[in-house]
């Protein structure tokens, strides 16, 4: 048996009592900004050497540093604004601003750390009218378990070493994914510049983009005009803004964003509805998937395209013009058969590396709530 399932049967083997937050913790909102901060400054020093936090993720939450604080122990702090919800253990001694709830566990019944993975399976949300916000007496109301003392002090130490594990993990993987995108981008530009040798050069035809696609407009739609549905609708992003019913076109394109992210590049071989971008096909010179890298590769080029006030844009009759190389459908096919299989390690979310860190991260939050699930105590008959 587990030291937890021992302890586990030997502290609360009918269950745990579930309890309100207010019961566990003394719950206070952020105020305003001291008098004397400095916004911006990233490290503490000796006249100001008390950080700021407001709402955010990770660093993000660091508004600045001052001469006082208002929070002396350790705590747990909450996002009520923005990223509501986000919640993360700080050392003490630091001035929690608007948009942040801070948590001080009452020590005799609740770890801190605890408290913060707890935090995990409470369902956090914030009201949604108006501005979405999380409130103190909101905070309040969450329920979370509460089991004896040991049993928390072992699952904080069985979650602190899988968080450990699995952040560890994770940075291997990144940084795998990193120089595989790295060495993508290197054999995508090495392949496609064509002047390695006199012979290849004079293998290669340089033409107009206009010589090699047919160049499509997208169509005017809103999602009032739509029902939901399972196709694409491509609005000047580098993701679909929402899914619809109705397509306006069907097989293998490349659909470059007019305006928003304008000029970014993405293949699609399904349904989708375009309504804020250009559609590109391949006209038989060249493949589809060959078309596409080249134009990855000219990512920055079709960025800088953009145009105009307001909200800047890219220009078709400018796309057009770009000269591609055009070498033959075999060497072609040679090319991307090498630079697909980067793509798909690099970018697709079903084989490729980001599959494994979304699946590490998975596994953790299952285990994490695994842990944290407690049949909950019967309350006494009276």
């Amino acid at each position: 048996m587990s030291k937890l399932k021992q302890l586990i049967a030997e502290l609360c083997p009918d269950g745990v009592e579930f309890v309100k937050l207010r019961k566990v913790a003394q719950i206070s909102a952020g105020g305003d900004l001291p008098e004397n901060y400095v916004k911006g400054q990233k490290e503490p020093n000796d006249e100001n050497p008390y950080p700021i936090f407001s709402n955010g993720t990770e660093d993000g939450a660091l508004y600045g540093f001052t001469d006082s604080y208002k929070i002396e122990k350790e705590a747990v702090t909450i996002s009520a604004r923005g990223t509501i919800g986000y919640h993360t253990v700080r050392a003490g001694k630091f001035t929690p601003i608007v948009r942040l709830i801070a948590m001080i566990a009452d020590e005799k019944l609740i770890l801190t750390r605890f408290l913060n993975y707890a935090l995990d399976v409470a369902g956090i949300s914030g009201v949604s009218t108006g501005i979405p916000s999380l409130t103190v007496p909101m905070l309040e109301k969450f329920t979370i378990p509460l089991p004896p003392l040991p049993v928390q002090s072992e699952i904080v130490r069985i979650l602190d070493n899988f968080a450990e594990l699995t952040a560890e993990l994770t940075a291997e993987l990144t940084a795998e994914l990193t120089a595989r995108k790295n060495q993508y981008e290197y054999y995508r530009d090495y392949l496609l510049t064509f002047d390695h040798s006199e012979r290849e050069r004079e293998t290669v035809r340089w033409v107009t983009l206009s010589e090699v696609a047919r160049m499509l407009r997208g169509g005017y739609i809103t999602k009032q005009q739509t029902r939901p549905g399972g196709i694409p609708v491509i609005l000047g992003g580098q993701k679909p803004a929402y899914y619809c019913d109705k397509s306006n076109h069907t097989g293998k394109a490349i659909v470059i964003s007019r305006s928003g992210t304008a000029g970014f590049v993405s293949y699609w071989d399904e349904p989708i509805f375009v309504t804020d971008g250009f559609i590109l096909e391949a006209t038989g010179k060249v493949t589809i998937r060959y078309l596409f890298h080249w134009l990855k590769n000219k990512q920055n080029d079709l960025y800088n395209q953009k145009r105009g006030g307001g909200v800047p844009h890219v220009r078709g009759t400018e796309i057009m013009k770009m000269v591609i190389p055009v070498p033959s459908l075999e060497v072609q096919t040679r090319i991307v058969e090498t630079l697909d299989k980067f793509d798909a390690l690099t970018t697709d979310i079903i084989v490729g590396l980001p599959a494994e860190i979304v699946a590490r991260q998975k596994q953790y939050e299952y285990y994490r709530d695994k842990i944290l699930t407690f049949k909950e105590k019967c309350a006494g008959v009276f």
